[in-house]
C-alpha cells in the first residue's frame, strides 16, 4: 500500500498511523467492502451473519480458527446447554431451532451421542459443516452476500476524527507458509501471537485485509463484536469490565468490595476420547506430575467411568447396547463410543491471579505494549494458554491411568485403561493433539453500556435481574450497608407498587427484571467455574476463590436488553455474545449456546434495521423509559421472524416464574 492507514490508539487518546512499511512486509494486501462486519465466528457471530444475509446485506465474517460455531465446533462443547422451560416450550430463535433440526436430520436420530447432559450431543466437525451450509442457504434465500474469512484476526480499528465512527478495520488472514505444517498441527499457544503480526513468518503467510463500508458510503456499515474474549472493546477504547464486580445492591453476592479483573471463570480445552475393546496404554505426558494433584471426579455420584463417559458422549454408533446405565435413560458405553470431556476438576484451567490470568486486564495490556501502535496480539497470556493445553492432556492421562483424587480422597479413582485420545486433523476436534482448536471461554471482557438517568454509571445487567437465591438470608443484611440493603430490597420489589415505609418489609417479587428494550431471551442456571485462590491453579491443595459460588443455582428466564449491546461513544459498534453488558454472576447463566444465538440474531437484525432507517443503534433507546416507536418496530421484526423477546405468559402480573 502506498499510504499509511489511520489507527486510533484509544487507551492513549492519540490519532496515529500504522505505517505502510510494516504492512509491506506482509505477502499480500487486499480490500473487502461490506455493510455488516461480524468479528468472531462463534454462535453469536453466525447468528448475526445469518440475520444480515436473510435481510439481503453484504456480510464479512471473520474467525480466528477455520471452523464456524465456537462452542459447538472449534471449542468442542458439542452438547447443547439448555434449561427445562425453553426445552418444554421450544422457544428458541428460529435459526437456532434450524440448527437443532439440522443436527437431528443429519444423524437421523434425536440424540446422536446418547448422552445424558443434553438432549443433543454431536461431533464438533459436523456442527461446523452444518453451520456453514446454513449460512450459505441464508445467503441464497435473502439474496445477500457472505465474505467468510476463516483464519482471520483483527489487528486494529480506524476511526473518524471524532472517534465516534469506525471507518475501517485492518485484519490479518493467515495460511501455512511454504514448507510449514498444515494448520491445526501445532497447538494454539504455538501460533496465536504470530497470527496477529503483519509480517510473514516461517509458520504463516499473511494477507492484510482492509475491511470497510461500500465505496462512497462511509456511514453505511455496522461492526459487530462477537469474539470469545471481547477483543474489540480495548481496541475501540470503550468502557468494559473484567473479572469480579464489587459487592453492591445489584450484585449483593459478590465476595469482593473492589473490582478483581484477574478472577474469571475457568477456560477449558475440550477433547474427545474413544472407549476401546482392549486395554490401551497412552504415552505419559512429560508434564503430567505437575498437573496430577488437581484432578478429581469432584462428586461421588460421578466417580464411575461409565457415568463420566456417557455424560457428554458425542457419538454412539448403532446398534446400541440393550442395557441402560443404572439411573440414566442412556445405554451403557461400548467400544467405539466417543465422549467429549469438559470437567470442572478435570480439564478446566482456572487461574485467578495477576501472575497467571488468561485474559489480560487493561493495565496489563498497557504494560505489555498491546495497546501501542501495531502492538495488538489478541490480549491473552500465551503461557497460560500453553498451561491449559498441558493440563487438558494430563487430564486425559489421569482418566486412563490415574489413581488419585484431589476432592474425594484416596481409594476412589482407579485406572481405567480403555480410552484412546482421538488425535488427528481428521478426528472430531480437527487437531493433531486432539484438543479443541480454541478453548471454551466462559467469561471474557464485558461491556459497560451507555449511561442514562436510570443507569448513571452505565447500563449493565446485574445479579438481582435474574438470580434466585434467598435474599432474606441474614448474610445479605450483614454484608451490605443499611443503605445498600435498602436498595437491594427496592430492587427485589421489581415494579410492584410500594406502599410500605420500611424497605426491609418490601415484598420480594418472584420474577426477573423485565426490560422494555428486550431483543432476545435466554435461560440457564447460574453455573460457576470459579478461579482458584493460589497460583498456579494446579498447586496441590489449591481451593476455589471463596464466595464466588454464593448465588449459584437456578435463575429466572431472562431477557437480553438492547442497551446491553450498545457501547459508550462509538456509534456504529454493536456488542453481542459473552461480551455484552452484564456482571460476572449473570455471565454464569448468559454464556450458553441458545443465549449466544439469541443475542447474535438480535445484533444482526439491529444492524440491518438501523442501516435501513439511517439511524444509530443508540437512537433506538435514547428516550427510554418513554415510548420508542422505532424500537417497537424493531421488536416486531424480531418476533415476526421467529425470534422471541419474552417467554410466553411471563408478564408484570405473572407470579409463576418459579419454574425449571
Amino acid at each position: 500500500m502506498g499510504r499509511a492507514i489511520g489507527l486510533w490508539i484509544g487507551s492513549i487518546g492519540l490519532a496515529v498511523s500504522l505505517g505502510s512499511a510494516a504492512i509491506a512486509n506482509a505477502a499480500t494486501q487486499s480490500t473487502l467492502t461490506c455493510e455488516i462486519l461480524v468479528v468472531g465466528g462463534g454462535l453469536s457471530g453466525v447468528a448475526a451473519a445469518e440475520a444480515g444475509l436473510l435481510a439481503g446485506r453484504t456480510v464479512c465474517l471473520t474467525e480466528i480458527t477455520d471452523w464456524l460455531g465456537g462452542q459447538v465446533s472449534s471449542q468442542g462443547t458439542s452438547a447443547l446447554d439448555e434449561a427445562g422451560l425453553q426445552q418444554t416450550l421450544q422457544v428458541y430463535p428460529q435459526g437456532y431451532q434450524r440448527f437443532r433440526d439440522r443436527l437431528r436430520q443429519f444423524y437421523g436420530r434425536e440424540n446422536p451421542g446418547d448422552c445424558w447432559v443434553s438432549q443433543i450431543c454431536f461431533l464438533p466437525r459436523d456442527a461446523a459443516q452444518l453451520l456453514e451450509a446454513q449460512l450459505r442457504e441464508a445467503e441464497q434465500r435473502g439474496q445477500g452476500k457472505l465474505h467468510w474469512l476463516p483464519n482471520t484476526v483483527v489487528k486494529s480499528l480506524q476511526f473518524d476524527r471524532d472517534r465516534r465512527w469506525i471507518e475501517s478495520v485492518t485484519a490479518i488472514q493467515h495460511r501455512p507458509a511454504t514448507g510449514a505444517p498444515p494448520l491445526n498441527t501445532l497447538p494454539l499457544s504455538a501460533w496465536i501471537e504470530d497470527a496477529y503480526r503483519l509480517e510473514d513468518s516461517k509458520l504463516l503467510e499473511k494477507n492484510v485485509l482492509q475491511l470497510q463500508p461500500p465505496a462512497g458510503q462511509p456511514q453505511r456499515w455496522l461492526v459487530i463484536e462477537a469474539t470469545e474474549t471481547g477483543e474489540l472493546l480495548p481496541l475501540a477504547d470503550v468502557p468494559y469490565r473484567l473479572g469480579l464486580d464489587p459487592r453492591s445492591p445489584g450484585n449483593p453476592s459478590s465476595p469482593v468490595t473492589q473490582p478483581d479483573p484477574y478472577c474469571t471463570q475457568g477456560f477449558t480445552y475440550t477433547f474427545a476420547m474413544e472407549q476401546t475393546p482392549e486395554a490401551y496404554q497412552p504415552e505419559r505426558p512429560a508434564f503430567y506430575d505437575r498437573y496430577a494433584p488437581y484432578f478429581s471426579y469432584e462428586l461421588s455420584r460421578f466417580a464411575n467411568p461409565d457415568t463420566l463417559f456417557t455424560y457428554r458422549r458425542i457419538w454412539a454408533p448403532q446398534p446400541r447396547s440393550p442395557q441402560l446405565q443404572p439411573g440414566r435413560n442412556v445405554t451403557l458405553p461400548q467400544p467405539g463410543d466417543w465422549s467429549m470431556q469438559n470437567w470442572t476438576w478435570g480439564n478446566d484451567y482456572r487461574p485467578g491471579t495477576s501472575g497467571d490470568n488468561l485474559i489480560l486486564s487493561a493495565e496489563q495490556l498497557r504494560a505489555s505494549g498491546q495497546l501501542e501502535l501495531g502492538g495488538w496480539l489478541g490480549g491473552l497470556r500465551t503461557e497460560t494458554l500453553q498451561r491449559g493445553e498441558e493440563h487438558a492432556l494430563s487430564f486425559f492421562y489421569w482418566l486412563s491411568q490415574g489413581n488419585t483424587d484431589s476432592q474425594l480422597g484416596p481409594n476412589v479413582k482407579q485406572p481405567f485403561p480403555f480410552y484412546r485420545l482421538l488425535q488427528g486433523i481428521d478426528q472430531p476436534m480437527g487437531t493433531a493433539n486432539g484438543l479443541s482448536k480454541y478453548p471454551y471461554i466462559r467469561e471474557g471482557r464485558r461491556l459497560i453500556g451507555r449511561s442514562s438517568p436510570t443507569y448513571p454509571q452505565g447500563f449493565s445487567l446485574v445479579e438481582t435481574d435474574i438470580a434466585r437465591p434467598d435474599y432474606t438470608d441474614p448474610l445479605y443484611q450483614e454484608t451490605l450497608s443499611p443503605q445498600d440493603y435498602a436498595a437491594l430490597r427496592q430492587r427485589l420489589a421489581r415494579e410492584a407498587i410500594l406502599q410500605r415505609n420500611s424497605e426491609a418489609s418490601l415484598p420480594i417479587v418472584p420474577r426477573p427484571r423485565l426490560f422494555p428494550d428486550s431483543v432476545g431471551i435466554t435461560q440457564y442456571a447460574l453455573d460457576f467455574h470459579p478461579c482458584l485462590t493460589q497460583s498456579p491453579p494446579e498447586k496441590p491443595g489449591n481451593t476455589e476463590r471463596a464466595g464466588v459460588r454464593l448465588p449459584q443455582g437456578l435463575a429466572y428466564p431472562g431477557q437480553i436488553p438492547l442497551r446491553a449491546m450498545i457501547p459508550q461513544r462509538v456509534d456504529n459498534l454493536l456488542v453481542t455474545g459473552k461480551a455484552i453488558a452484564f456482571s460476572y454472576s449473570v455471565a454464569a447463566a448468559y454464556r450458553v449456546h441458545s443465549f449466544e444465538w439469541s443475542s447474535g440474531v438480535a445484533a444482526g437484525t439491529v444492524a440491518d434495521f438501523v442501516l435501513q432507517q439511517k439511524i444509530t443503534p443508540a437512537e433506538l433507546v435514547d428516550d427510554l423509559p418513554r415510548q420508542e416507536p422505532q424500537l417497537e418496530a424493531l421488536q416486531r421484526r424480531l418476533v415476526n421472524a421467529g425470534n422471541p423477546i419474552a417467554f410466553p405468559g411471563t408478564t408484570l402480573l405473572d407470579r409463576n416464574w418459579l419454574r425449571p
